[in-house]
C-alpha cells in the first residue's frame, strides 16, 4: 500500500504481474531514441523556504535564512535568460512555506500577496511580460492551488521521487507519497502537461522503484498529461554523504522507466547529475532543461554541460539533437506542430485546452524563434 494514497483521494491498482515483469526488465529489452531533446532554460529560485526537511536537499534553507526574490529580481534573470535565447523560465522552491517561516510570510504580505501562489501568479506574469514561457515547480499542490497558476504556466511539474517511506523523508515534516500523486492527478485533472520522475538511491528498494514508475503510468493513462519522466540520481552534498548510484543501477532502473512508459512519454537524465552518454541506449531520449546563464540551484555543486557537451552525447548516440520548448509538442495547436513530431507518434492529446490563452502569443513567438533547430 503507497503511504498517503486514500488519505488524498488517489485510487491506484498496480497489478504484481505488471510489477514483477518490470523487475526483470534490462536495458537489452529497449531501444535508443531516434533523437535526443533539451531544452534552453533559466532558473528562477523564487523562494528557498520549504515545509520539508529532505536530509538529500541542499536548496531549503531554515527559517531566518530562506531568500525570496522580489519580482525585479525575477524580471532581472528572465531578461538575461531571454537575451541568451532561453524559451523558459523554471520557476523552483521548496514546498509551500509553513508557519515557521514568519519573514517569508511577513514579506509577501508587505508586498500584497495572501500566498505564495498567488505570488508566483505574479512572478510568471513577468516571465511571460520577458518573452519566456513560465514552468513552475511548486512541490504538493492541492487541485485550488494549482488552479491559480495554471493557466500562466506552459506546463508544471512535481518530482513524485518515490512511492515508499524513506528515512531520507523522515522527520516531523515527512513527504507523504500519497500527496504528491495527488499532485500529479490534480495536474491531469486540469489539463496541465507535467513533468515529473523518480530519485534513485535514497533508500528505496527495487519493487519501490518499478512501483513509482508504475503509478506514473497509471495516472497518466487516465489523463494523458504526463509529458517526460526523470529518472534522477540522488548526489553527495553538504546534505548527503549517502553515496550516489552506481552505472549498472543506474542503467537497469532507466531502461525500467523506458519499459513501463508510453512511447509518447519521454524519459529524461539531467545531463550534469547522470551519467547521459552511458544511459542513453537504454531509453533516454530527453536531456531536460540546461540554462546557459545561471546555475542549477538545487545542485550547486554540479555545473551545467555546455552545449557543445549535449551534442557530443548525442554524436555518440548517432542521433540528432534537437531544442524543444517547455511543453512538449504534442501539447500544441496542430498549427504549431512540427511536421516530423520529434520522431514520436503523432498523434496529438484529446481535445482540452491544453494551452491557455495567455500563454499562446509567446508559445507562438518561440516556435518561430528557436524550436527545432537541430544540433548535431
Amino acid at each position: 500500500m503507497i503511504p498517503g494514497v486514500g488519505e488524498y483521494g488517489v485510487d491506484l491498482s498496480i497489478e504484481a504481474d505488471d510489477l514483477e515483469g518490470l523487475l526483470s526488465v534490462t536495458p537489452a529489452d529497449v531501444s535508443p531514441p531516434p533523437e535526443l531533446t533539451f531544452a534552453r532554460n533559466v532558473f528562477v529560485p523564487l523562494t528557498t523556504a520549504c515545509r520539508y526537511t529532505c536530509t538529500y536537499c541542499t536548496y531549503f534553507d531554515p527559517p531566518g535564512d530562506a531568500s525570496l526574490l522580489s519580482l525585479e529580481e525575477v524580471r532581472e534573470i528572465c531578461r538575461r535568460g531571454a537575451d541568451a535565447g532561453c524559451t523558459e523560465a523554471l520557476f523552483t522552491f521548496g514546498d509551500d512555506p509553513d508557519d515557521r517561516y514568519t519573514a517569508i510570510h511577513e514579506q509577501l504580505e508587505a508586498w500584497g500577496y495572501d500566498s505564495i501562489h498567488t505570488y508566483l501568479r505574479a512572478a510568471c506574469e513577468v516571465a511571460l511580460e520577458e518573452g519566456l514561457l513560465p514552468h513552475a515547480n511548486p512541490g504538493d499542490q492541492t487541485r485550488e492551488e494549482m488552479a491559480a497558476v495554471a493557466d500562466l504556466n506552459a506546463s508544471m511539474g512535481t518530482m513524485l521521487e518515490t512511492t515508499a517511506e524513506v528515512d531520507a523523508h523522515a522527520g516531523p515534516r515527512r513527504k507523504v507519497p500519497g500527496q504528491r500523486l495527488r499532485t500529479i492527478q490534480n495536474a491531469g485533472e486540469l489539463a496541465v502537461p507535467f513533468t515529473t520522475g523518480i530519485l534513485v538511491g535514497i533508500g528505496e528498494s527495487w519493487e519501490d522503484r518499478a512501483e513509482s514508475v508504475l503509478a506514473i503510468r497509471e495516472l497518466h493513462d487516465r489523463y494523458d498529461h504526463v509529458q517526460e519522466v526523470i529518472v534522477q540520481p540522488v548526489v553527495d552534498n553538504e546534505r548527503w554523504s549517502g553515496g550516489t548510484p552506481t552505472l549498472e543501477t543506474m542503467r537497469r532502473v532507466t531502461a525500467m522507466a523506458r519499459a513501463a512508459l508510453p512511447e509518447e512519454v519521454s524519459v529524461q537524465v539531467p545531463p550534469n547529475l547522470a551519467p547521459a552518454r552511458e544511459l542513453v541506449d537504454c531509453g533516454v531520449d530527453d536531456l531536460g532543461g540546461v540554462s546557459p546563464v545561471t546555475d542549477d540551484h538545487v545542485n550547486p555543486d554540479y555545473a551545467w554541460p555546455e552545449l557543445r557537451e549535449l551534442e557530443a552525447v548525442a554524436e555518440a548516440a548517432g542521433v540528432p539533437l534537437r531544442e524543444r520548448l517547455p511543453v512538449y509538442e504534442r501539447f500544441l495547436p496542430s498549427e504549431l506542430r512540427r511536421d516530423d513530431f520529434s520522431g514520436r507518434p503523432a498523434e496529438a492529446v484529446d481535445d482540452r485546452e491544453w494551452i491557455p490563452p495567455r500563454i499562446r502569443e509567446t508559445l507562438e513567438a518561440n516556435v518561430r524563434d528557436s524550436v527545432g533547430r537541430v544540433r548535431g
